[in-house]
């Protein structure tokens, strides 16, 4: 695929061909790309969109991987949380991508060269874009949870920590971190 020599429109974005090997997203007009996850981090994904699927209410649903645009106004932004949830109304009309003001919570699960974007420059995104609540998980020696809500245009912490953790909302559940990377 040629590079883009200019900032990218949502249109052009919806244009580019599908690139299996990287993890593409488009960041103020402009491509930022990544290798795909290792497959831990792909695991745990899975493990994490399962355990939402089993104790959220009936009337949302995880979904993984998705695109969600951020900005549409130029120059746009458009981002691809690990897993979103959205209400179901909205997921049953299978859009191509969300908008961010369908996402009642994003989740990150940081890899090695995403750190950073995820644990500032992406919570600041979302929040600006008024996505109610944030998931961090780390996925080092211990896998960690960082749980956030928006509170007056900022996150703020609600829940953390290692082994089970509990997580008030936006819907109570009961995560067991060490089993998303064990099975």
């Amino acid at each position: 695929m040629l590079w883009p020599d200019h900032l990218l429109t949502l249109e052009e974005w919806d244009a580019l061909p599908e690139d299996e090997s990287h993890h593409v997203e488009l960041v103020e007009g402009v491509l930022l790309g990544a290798p795909k996850p290792a497959p831990k981090h792909q695991f745990a994904t899975s493990g994490l969109w399962a355990t939402l699927r089993d104790q959220l209410p009936g009337d949302v649903t995880p979904v993984p991987d998705v695109d969600v645009v951020i900005n549409a106004i130029p120059p746009v932004t458009v981002r691809a949380p690990d897993v979103v949830v959205v209400h179901n109304k909205r997921f049953l009309e299978y859009p191509k991508r969300f908008d961010a003001d369908d996402v009642l919570l994003a989740v990150e699960i940081v890899s090695p060269g995403t750190g950073r974007t995820d644990r500032i420059f992406k919570p600041i995104e979302y929040a600006d874009a008024g996505i109610p609540h944030y998931w961090l998980l780390e996925l080092d020696d211990q896998v960690t949870l960082t749980a956030f809500d928006l509170v007056g245009g900022g996150y703020q912490v609600v829940a953390s920590g290692t082994g089970k953790v509990e997580v008030p909302s936006p819907f109570p559940v009961v995560l067991d971190l060490p089993a998303l990377i064990t099975g």
